[in-house]
């Protein structure tokens, strides 16, 4: 024991200097924070915060870090954390405020909004400084970039100074943020009176506001005397939709590929791919639906997804590419960030994006060719776009403004600076022919070291007061941040439900993304064999990130 205290705790002197020291305990709070967080109780763990509970635990014990290493590793593993999550959200922020997305989004929005209002509602109540307050918010959400939020504003707002009962506060709700989020949005299908199956098939089928965020194809056969002769190009300005025809099969004959030229007449019939809002329209112009034989098991049409990997591509509109004259293939739909969208030829590919390409097996060949398909040239990080975006989010969050009825200047600070710029490096880089496609595992390592710098530097800060917080009343703040959990998702979610019709497995998707909720998304996944949670997560999640963070920071601004 004696050895340890030496080691840990005794002169830095031992190490030869204060940095390896410090080095030393940062090296095993993370890793130790992380063994804690694997560790699984009824099917919930901790996650990377477990490094948040083994910084506390050490900065209790008395093992001191160099604060001004602290204080530079905490705010630059901030930075590196939200930097990640904006690249990652960002080619798909833009495209979530489409019409279904609006209405998804309205209600994450709603519980946003009502999770402000109960933690302004206990700060009139309680008497407990808003400082603590934010933190519990913080927490019952699982929202650590609000954290970070909150103490770079009250650092500004303050000179410098510290607020340890932030950190405090996130800890004590956060467990209770993880397992509350899931039981509301169990009680939610019993309060709601869910009928499961019947929710399974709708979900499937796209028929709320996933109409807009998603693709479905269909077989048409074709009927209409008005559009006999009419080429499909023509077809498009006649019904002001998006939408692909894959595949054309004339009466008798076997299926080919469908251009832009080609004519359709009647008895043909066709694979459409389109919005799921735009299907019925598209049905009652062209004919009526047909069965899917032989369109669908087509032996000598394949379809498959292509990753967009080749530099020169990114930016590129897709009618550019020509690629049913080029490659003698059709692109159906394209997947990006998560949401799938119709190929229109107006729309500009970005690295990372996936198409969805359909013909001949040579010709889909000769398409991978053209657009790359290598996960090995994904591999090698764009480290300009990175450091570029970070040094103007630095530069952006220094920059103050003002908010009518806040009586100090707002900042973004390292949390909101550098997430704006992500976002917007994310959606307009390719505009300019900046590459800023990450790896998943590549944006993962970036976001974890970041968040496993910062909650260890926030852990260490924030050990020293925390139990003697607990023992003078602290055990309250679960109550309080059970409230702030709890009810915003029940109220959102009988808004969603009852107002917009939203399906019940979109629904707890977007209430998981508007909580910016992992664990919570991870329950709605195993609850159904559709992929609704997730659109509806992915959908609001860059929305409510954002929303999270300003929201942490008006609060320390206008009552810290």
């Amino acid at each position: 024991m004696e050895l340890l205290e030496r080691l840990f705790m005794g002169s830095p002197a031992l190490w030869g200097g204060g940095v390896a020291h410090s080095v030393l305990i940062l090296a095993l709070v993370v890793a130790l924070g992380i063994m804690l967080g694997k560790i699984r109780v009824a099917g919930v763990s901790l996650g990377v915060t477990g490094i948040l509970f083994v910084g506390i635990a050490f900065g209790w014990y008395g093992m001191n870090v160099d604060g001004h290493l602290l204080h530079f590793l905490k705010e630059f593993g901030l930075i590196l954390f939200v930097y990640s999550i904006g690249l990652q959200v960002g080619p798909g922020f833009f495209s979530s405020f489409r019409k279904g997305g609006v209405t998804l989004n309205k209600v994450a929005v709603l519980a946003v909004l009502l999770g402000v209002g109960t933690t302004v509602a206990l700060y009139c109540l309680t008497g407990l400084p808003m400082t603590t307050l934010v933190g519990v918010m913080s927490g019952a959400v699982t929202n650590t970039p609000g954290l970070g939020a909150a103490q770079q504003a009250f650092s500004d707002l303050h000179a410098g100074a510290e607020a340890p009962d932030i950190a405090t506060g996130y800890a004590v709700a956060y467990p209770l943020g993880v397992v509350g989020a899931i039981l509301t949005l169990a009680a939610l299908r019993y309060l709601l009176r869910v009928d499961t199956q019947r929710e399974e098939r709708e979900a499937g089928s796209g028929t709320d506001a996933l109409k807009d965020l998603t693709t479905r194809r269909i077989s048409v056969e074709v009927c209409n005397p008005a559009i006999e002769g009419m080429s499909i190009a023509q077809l498009r300005e006649l019904a002001l939709r998006e939408f692909v025809i894959s595949r054309i099969c004339r009466a008798g004959g076997e299926p080919e590929l469908a251009g832009a030229d080609t004519k359709l007449h009647g008895g043909d019939r066709v694979l459409v791919v389109a919005a799921p809002r735009d299907i019925e329209a598209l049905v009652a112009l062209m004919g009526r639906e047909a069965a899917d034989t032989p369109l669908m098991r087509d032996r000598k049409m394949i379809s498959r997804r292509i990753l967009i990997t080749k530099s020169e591509l990114n930016g590129k509109q897709l009618a550019d590419l020509k690629v049913r004259s080029t490659c003698g293939v059709t692109i159906t739909r394209i997947n990006r960030a998560g949401i799938d969208l119709v190929a229109a030829g107006s729309l500009q590919l970005q690295i990372g994006d996936r198409v969805t390409v359909v013909g001949p097996e040579l010709s889909v060949a000769h398409a991978e060719r053209l657009f790359g398909n290598s996960l090995r040239r994904l591999d090698h990080p764009n480290l300009i776009p990175i450091f570029i975006g970070i040094a103007l989010g630095v530069v952006l969050g220094s920059i103050s403004f003002w908010i009518p009825g806040v009586p100090q200047p707002v900042k973004l600070g390292l949390a909101g600076g550098p997430l704006v710029v992500a976002i917007l490096i994310g959606r307009y880089g390719p505009h300019y022919k900046l590459v800023t496609y990450t790896t998943m595992s590549a944006n993962l390592m970036l976001r974890e070291v970041g968040i496993a710098l910062f909650l260890a530097g926030v852990g260490l800060g924030a050990g020293e007061d925390f139990i003697p917080t607990l023992l003078a009343g602290g055990y309250d703040w679960i109550a309080y941040g059970a409230a702030i959990t709890v009810v915003p998702l029940l109220l959102a979610g009988l808004w969603g439900r009852l107002r917009y019709k939203l399906n019940y497995y979109t629904l707890i998707g977007v209430l998981s993304g508007a909580s910016t909720n992992p664990p919570a998304l991870a329950y709605c996944s195993e609850q159904t064999q559709t992929d609704a949670p997730s659109v509806g997560y992915a959908t609001v999640y860059p929305l409510s990130m954002f929303l999270r963070v300003l929201a942490a920071q008006l609060l320390i601004l206008m009552f810290g």
